[in-house]
């Protein structure tokens, strides 16, 4: 049994964290620190444990094994490297940071720790991408040419723990980014994860193009990114996170091989469905992609919870997610100098 610490009572916390460590028989949830002290002991109320006083009081207690990080993003790699070095495993949100050099210094504190730090990019776990990722493996579009990868809804001011216009998303202290690192980073994650390629050259406009914050401007972060990435092995397509989806979510992503068509939640009948070149078409009944109005399992803590019971390096290791992290900043730096930019992936 792991006793679990949360760090970061808000929404991801109460919908996705603390439901699937309760339903791990391995998992014990034994603390919480929000900067909301009613919101921490109200959970602790109801799932058991304790609230903390601070983070740091609860990465002091031993009895704490491993911790869940749901804080705002430009926090997560205080908390993280604090909680490796306190002897903690630690699971913390995307984006993984708001900077490559806290990116790398957090997986750095991984290594010398001897502690797990797993990202939650919870997009590699869903059953068609994993699918789709086995059928690329195997050959069945040949080679990759092309692809389009999307996450677009109409923002996180309506799902946010404390709705409105006033979120922290949309602050840049707290935040950073926009819409890049709350949904491009899944995508540009997820599309090295399916074709087994890394972004080495990014094309980008990163953008504030409709959301206003509460003063009535526009934020000051950006609500669009539109992404050109140039492939390791040769293919090249777009990756476009957006806030501005006024209607329904978009989650989908299309791979254009030698040998036919992959296309991945983009038909609401089917999650994937497999074109070759000759015509034959495939159709795959799997699963629905997650919505922020359908929250269903994630399997990110299951994979957490499985690397600390096996004591193995999770699947989706800080490192892992490190080459997406690049291109990411690389496309903030594309856009800000108007340019192509190589991604230095080491």
């Amino acid at each position: 049994m792991f006793n679990i610490g949360i760090i970061g009572c808000g929404k991801i916390a109460q919908v996705r964290h603390i439901p699937e460590y309760t339903a791990h028989p391995e998992a014990k949830l034994a603390g919480y620190f929000d900067l909301n002290q009613a919101r921490a002991r109200e959970l602790a109320d109801r799932f058991g444990g304790r609230a903390y006083a601070s983070w740091q009081e609860m990465l002091e207690d031993p009895a704490i094994d491993a911790v869940s990080v749901c804080v705002a993003n430009n926090a997560h790699a205080e908390i993280s490297i604090a909680a490796l070095k306190a002897g903690k495993h630690v699971l913390c949100e995307k984006p993984m940071a708001t900077t490559l050099a806290d990116c790398e210094a957090m997986v750095e504190a991984a290594r010398e720790s001897g502690k797990f730090l797993m990202i939650g990019q919870n997009q590699r776990l869903t059953r068609a991408h994993q699918k789709a990722r086995q059928l690329i493996a195997e050959g069945a579009l040949g080679s990759i040419i092309s692809f389009r990868t999307t996450f677009g809804h109409g923002g996180p001011e309506t799902w946010s723990v404390d709705p409105g216009k006033n979120t922290w998303f949309f602050d840049k202290n707290k935040a950073a980014m926009g819409a890049m690192a709350d949904l491009g980073i899944h995508k540009t994650d997820l599309i090295q994860y399916l074709i087994g390629q890394k972004v080495v050259q990014t094309t980008a406009k990163v953008t504030t193009l409709d959301k206003r914050g509460a003063d009535g401007q526009l934020i000051a972060v950006d609500d669009n990114a539109i992404c050109i990435y140039q492939m390791s092995g040769g293919a090249i397509g777009t990756m476009t996170a957006s806030w501005t989806f006024y209607g329904a979510e978009d989650n989908s992503t299309v791979i254009y091989g030698t040998k036919g068509i992959l296309r991945i939640y983009d038909d609401p009948a089917y999650s994937m469905k497999l074109i070759t070149a000759d015509g034959e078409k495939v159709l795959y009944e799997l699963e629905a992609i997650q919505t922020n109005d359908n929250q269903t399992k994630s399997g990110v803590i299951d994979c957490f919870m499985d690397c600390l019971v096996k004591n193995t390096q999770p699947e989706i290791s800080g490192e892992s997610v490190l080459t997406a992290m690049r291109a990411v900043f690389a496309s903030l730096e594309s856009s800000a100098l108007g340019r192509a930019v190589d991604v230095k992936q080491d």
